[in-house]
């Protein structure tokens, strides 16, 4: 082997001794997508709650601080920054709400929040609508032990969180978000008149 090569072999495998090797895990990738959810543009979801009293829904949301929300047999409601703009049976009202009410709604369910204390595992694939997504299971332990189901697309966004708890009468409520149109710019959302 010629010198100039030696040094280009030994230069290459100096700088990767040197460089740490960062192998990311299942709770590596759920943190890396919760980053990416928290920073996206805008995005829709499509919302069922199953127990004593089921209920359906959508949300859409644009960053900063703009919400759309529609709930079977509760009317649309759209948030803008700290007023709540109710539209019920035609008639719109203005609501001020209090500050961190939106925060629930960025993090549905607490996984930013609780994201230190968290044990993800890795159930493989799965898909949903027919593209590819991971699949992993979220435990925590604060502020109540819980467990849920998360899928993540293959461009690094949550695409379906499936979590069953309790509700307030002690029955079983099983509550499945579907993520969609992750940054589309056809998403607005404007204070009704």
């Amino acid at each position: 082997m010629k010198t100039a090569a030696r040094r280009a072999l030994l230069g290459c495998t100096l700088a990767a001794l040197a460089a740490p090797v960062c192998w990311a895990g299942p709770r590596e990738e759920v943190n890396e997508s919760i980053a990416k959810f928290a920073a996206a543009r805008s995005y829709h979801a499509d919302m069922e709650i199953a127990g004593a009293t089921p209920v359906t829904g959508q949300l859409d949301f644009v960053a900063p601080d703009r919400y759309r929300m529609s709930m079977s047999g509760m009317g649309e409601q759209t948030i803008i920054g700290d007023t709540m703009h109710l539209n019920i049976q035609g008639q719109t009202m203005q609501v001020p709400l209090p500050k961190g009410t939106l925060s629930q709604w960025r993090d549905p369910a607490r996984l930013a929040e609780n994201a230190s204390s968290m044990t993800v595992t890795a159930l493989g694939s799965d898909a949903l609508d027919g593209e590819a997504a991971k699949k992993y299971r979220v435990e925590h332990t604060q502020p109540r032990p819980s467990t849920m189901t998360l899928w993540i697309g293959a461009d690094g966004y949550p695409r379906q969180i499936l979590a069953t708890g309790q509700g307030q009468a002690g029955e079983t409520v099983t509550t499945t978000i579907r993520y969609s149109r992750f940054n589309d710019p056809d998403i607005r959302i404007e204070a009704p008149n």
